[in-house]
């Protein structure tokens, strides 16, 4: 007990850094530091291992995290953030000190506040702010006294039940947040007594019912924030009363009406945010004279863009997209325009050439539309150009040569037009790019082999055009590329060089390549998906296609190949229709039936002697393997052992007996040994099925700890990540119950599921197709897993890789998220190109990545919403090369096209269970939002989802 002790008391220390100075407290307040020094030191809650020691010193005045007053003589603020504390016992303490202004006690893991807080606390006059923010509260206080509390944060915590008296003492407070809680009921109107108030923030709720206007009585607020919750009705017209509002954001609610012109009286608002909503009607003319940032994406705004809407000179920020609008976009745009995103409305005309006055333009999203004429060679003046989207458009003309001045640009998405012309090898200057877009366009001529110089691009898209001649030998030197699709043209010769980074997929297929399959592919070691069908490919298939370890999908339909088909893996979906000289590689058996013709004498002789034959070779090849392995035994005992992985740590993490009792890591290495324990096989890792010597069985996952992408070096901070996973308690999370760390790899054991992947059960079984209330029970449970995950205590936890193969069913209603350790081990610095290891799998990457190379809980979102609609649809993420998500928002731009995105199987059941597939799908679609922003929260997802029984 004293070492631990001993242990726990450098957190503080290192916390309270020294400055030897002399100490002018009075002896209470050193009294009290003191006190609250051992209370803190002893917290079990503590994190020793993440604090050094050092010399305790009497001045509490110097301690990191303490502020004196400017004599040293009283203590004015403290700061205990993201210290792991738990004791309510510590709150009181700091109360004891009358001086006290500020009190910071967020990022800890406070379950509630003891009533002694509130009534000691409440008595010191002088204290300003108090933030519990990022705790686990699950109930507001209800205070009394703080009569000179201005600043009070109890944001990001699990507070729950209604709001209003609570806070009714607090007349002199000046910012209020409570946002992202569980609050529910009505807005109060009584926040009309806080005349002083500036800043409020209640979003991230559930809140329901309308806006009073009562609040406009709080004439001095600078910042509304109420998105996130689930409010109804319009925008009061007492908004306008505002005159000192600078930022009102409603978004992600379900507000309807038209926008209020009395907000255009507010000359200091310069943020309005009200994207995912209902709103109607057309923008008032006038609605950006003073705004800096406006949204009203995901709303059914119409009508045309006001022509001044984008030319205030202060306008930094404009997303209107995914509504209604239409007309032409206005030519006199803000020199300051940052972003414009108008996409996905009914917009016609042709670019305005003026957009090459914006220097300071970075992102132009103006994809989905009816635009008409040529992209406008004044772009080429855009310099700070990094994303450009004009794709699904009816744009014509070449591609021209002045965009290659855009040397910032990132992304540039020009799918479905009808632009022609070749690709100019000035695109080649580009040296920025990342993501490359071209397809379905009528572009001809041959791939210029300048394209080799794009060292940066990681997706090139070039499928649906009339491309001809050979892939240029040169596309071999994109090192970083991960995706290419050539499909769709009328690509041919000999294929000699491919980057050997590809990942994603690699598409050639409706070309015109012929003889063998070219062993350039046998590079291809991280690929997952190949496409080869619809050409002229003849001979055998070959084997070092099986041998791509990661590989998923294999498509060879409508060739000329011949042969036997090779025996690949159970996770590899291989297509080879059409391919009349295909053989199986397993002799099929022979049904017999009435009202068949019986099968003749001489076809069954022919397959009795080819059994026989079949025998013979596995008796010679067992007595072969019999004699080696006699000889290896023989060579093991004269000390000649085979090298077995060095094992550096090996752990039990569960406190289940069960268990404890079952685990035996010698049986569990035996069965990794063995490739026919091979279940589940992703970029990053492989499940394996280890029986114990009880029976019991486990997955026991396999991560090569090899490949760079991982942390190397960190095996013992890789085990403390691995006991804090151990510790999560959520059935729909798979949580590791014990590792095995080796040097070249790691090995974590799960519990078992029977039932394989979500992937698995929808599409790879026929034998157990997937009834509505199964897959509503997995949609609940993979959304309870998420929203645990993204509101841990100590800080989210993402998944790099959600999809319908990283979540494991334990049964056909039970799903668990699986994967959740990559976070924490997969180091993007040492990535070599790859950037998938932090994206994800193909379908579920959410588009954003292309130009923010970021995971976040938003993207996270994204990928849960490709689920929800794999689960409505029955159809995979990917299909055709045409993306799920984007297929579905397609169609869901018309009402009546909305059934046709449900499974037909299953909607046509009952109308019960149609009217709830449809709720369900637009949750689904506002997931799969373009906008990050526009996404809900998972806790707002799983609430949703709940209410559409």
């Amino acid at each position: 007990m004293r070492r631990r002790y001993v242990d726990i008391s450098s957190v503080l220390l290192c916390f309270f850094l020294i400055d030897y100075v002399s100490s002018q407290l009075s002896p209470a307040q050193n009294s009290t530091m003191s006190r609250l020094y051992g209370l803190v030191t002893s917290n079990t809650s503590s994190n020793p291992n993440e604090w050094t020691h050092v010399e305790f010193a009497q001045n509490p005045c110097s301690w990191s995290g303490v502020s004196c007053s400017v004599d040293n003589t009283s203590v004015i603020r403290l700061k205990f953030a993201k210290f792991g504390l738990s004791d309510v016992e510590i709150l009181s303490v700091p109360c004891q000190l009358d001086s006290l202004e500020s009190l910071d006690f967020s990022n800890n893991h406070f379950g509630g506040i003891p009533n002694e807080f509130i009534d000691v606390c409440g008595k010191i006059s002088g204290l300003k702010t108090l933030n519990f923010s990022r705790n686990r509260l699950v109930q507001l206080p209800v205070f009394k006294g703080f009569l000179g509390l201005e600043f009070l944060d109890f944001s990001f915590n699990e507070i729950n039940g209604t709001f209003g008296s609570q806070l009714n003492d607090l007349a002199g407070l000046k910012g209020l947040n409570l946002g992202d809680n569980k609050l529910s009921g009505l807005l109060p109107a009584s926040l009309e007594n806080f005349s002083q108030l500036k800043e409020l923030q209640l979003g991230g709720n559930e809140f329901q019912g309308s806006i009073p206007g009562e609040i406009a009585n709080c004439r001095n607020l600078t910042l509304i924030d109420l998105g996130g919750n689930r409010l109804s009705g319009l925008i009061p017209e007492r908004f306008g009363e505002l005159l000192e509002l600078e930022s009102l954001i409603l978004s992600v609610n379900n507000l309807s009406g038209e926008i209020p012109k009395s907000l255009l009286k507010i000359t200091t608002l310069s943020r309005f945010s009200a994207h995912q909503n209902n709103f109607v009607g057309e923008i008032p003319v006038g609605m950006t004279k003073h705004l800096k940032i406006l949204d009203l994406s995901f709303n059914k705004l119409n009508g045309s863009i006001p022509v001044d809407l984008l030319s205030p000179s202060n306008l930094e920020t404009v997303d209107l997209s995914d509504n209604g609008m239409v007309g032409s976009i206005p030519a006199d745009i803000s020199p300051r325009l940052f972003r414009l995103r108008l996409g996905n409305n009914y917009l016609s005309g042709t670019i305005p050439t003026s957009f090459g006055k914006l220097s300071n333009l970075t992102y132009l999203e103006l994809e989905n539309n009816m635009l008409t004429g040529q992209i406008p060679p004044e772009l080429g003046l855009c310099h700070s150009l990094a994303l450009l989207n004009f794709g699904y458009n009816n744009l014509s003309g070449t591609l021209q040569e002045q965009l290659g001045k855009l040397t910032n640009l990132q992304v540039l998405y020009l799918q479905f037009n009808n632009l022609s012309g070749i690709i100019p090898d000035r695109i080649s200057e580009l040296y920025s790019l990342q993501r490359l877009n071209l397809s379905r366009n009528a572009f001809s001529g041959q791939i210029p082999s300048s394209i080799s110089s794009l060292k940066n691009l990681t997706n090139l898209y070039l499928q649906g055009n009339q491309l001809s001649g050979a892939i240029p030998d040169t596309i071999g030197g994109l090192s970083n590329l991960i995706e290419l699709q050539l499909g769709n043209n009328q690509l041919g010769g000999v294929i000699k060089s491919l980057p050997k980074s590809l990942q994603i997929a690699l598409n050639l297929s409706k070309n015109n390549f012929e003889g063998d399959i070219p062993k350039v592919l046998s590079t291809l070691g991280l690929l997952e998906v190949l496409d080869l069908s619809n050409n002229k490919f003849s001979g055998k298939i070959p084997e070092f296609l099986v041998n791509l370890g990661t590989l998923t999908h294999l498509l060879l339909s409508n060739n000329q190949l011949s042969g036997v088909i090779p025996m690949f893996g159970t996770h590899v979906t291989v297509d080879t229709n059409g391919n009349k000289g295909l053989i199986r590689s397993t002799t099929p058996s022979l049904p017999v039936s009435k009202g068949k013709r019986k099968v003749s004498a001489g076809v069954v002789i022919a397959t009795a002697a080819s059994v026989l034959v079949v025998a013979i070779i596995v008796f010679v090849a067992l007595y072969i393997f019999r004699k080696y392995y006699r000889v290896n035994n023989v060579h093991s005992s004269l000390g000649e052992d085979i090298p077995q992985p060095q094992v550096v740590q090996r752990k039990l993490l569960t406190e289940n007996g069960i268990h404890r009792s079952n685990i035996e890591f010698n049986s569990a290495m035996n069965a990794v040994a063995n490739p026919s324990n091979i279940m589940v096989k992703t970029r990053f890792s492989t499940y394996y099925k280890a029986v114990m010597p009880s029976g019991k069985k486990y997955f026991v996952k396999k991560l090569n700890w090899s490949d760079k992408i991982f942390q190397m070096g960190s095996h013992e901070k890789f085990g403390e990540e691995l006991k804090v996973l151990g510790k999560l308690n959520n059935s729909n999370v798979m949580s590791p119950l014990a590792y095995v760390l080796a040097t070249d790899n790691a090995y974590l054991f799960y519990e078992f599921a029977e039932n394989g992947t979500l992937f698995d059960f929808l599409y790879n079984n026929s034998d157990n197709e997937l009834e509505w209330s199964s897959r509503y029970s997995i949609a609940l449970g993979v959304a309870q897993g998420l929203a645990f995950l993204h509101g841990y205590t100590s800080g989210p936890i993402l998944l790099l890789d959600l999809s319908s193969k990283s979540i494991m069913l334990k049964s056909s209603k039970e799903p668990q998220l699986g994967d959740i350790e990559l976070f924490k081990v997969i180091d993007p610095a040492k990535s070599t190109g790859s950037l998938s290891t932090i994206a994800g799998s193909v379908g579920y990457i959410p588009p954003e990545y292309a130009y923010t190379m970021r995971v976040t809980m938003a993207a996270n979102v994204y990928s849960f919403g490709v689920i929800l609609l794999e689960l409505l649809s029955g159809k995979p993420a990917v299909s055709q090369g045409m993306e799920l998500a984007k297929w579905a928002l397609s169609k869901s731009s018309q009402q009546d096209k909305l059934d046709q995105i449900l499974d037909f199987r299953l909607s046509r059941t009952s109308p019960a269970i149609k009217s709830q597939m449809l709720s369900i799908l637009k949750v689904a679609l506002t997931c799969v939002s373009v906008s990050p922003d526009a996404r809900p929260k998972m806790k707002s997802v799983l609430r949703m989802l709940l209410t559409a029984r």
